[in-house]
């Protein structure tokens, strides 16, 4: 009875989340009144290319007495 007198005479609904296919709304829980809602639409899917970037080593121009060398670094780290 409290109910029906909070929805009808009152208007005060006891309002929880309801979902549809493409649709989510407020949903009274005694009497069923809906509020108007968000409609839902598939976001368009954007394909995002990468660059890929290739560094080539410097230019040798001449000896130097010392010299250095790069170790190639693998990503497991060592234990």
């Amino acid at each position: 009875m409290w109910n029906l007198f909070n929805c009808y005479l009152s208007g005060r609904h006891d309002y929880g989340m309801w979902c549809e296919p493409g649709a989510i709304f407020l949903r009274c829980i005694h009497c069923g009144k809906r509020s108007p809602g968000w409609e839902l639409a598939a976001k368009p899917v954007v394909a995002v290319q990468r660059a890929v970037v290739t560094v080539a080593p410097p230019a040798v121009t001449a000896k130097v007495a010392h010299t250095s060398r790069v170790i190639p670094f693998g990503r497991a780290a060592a234990r």
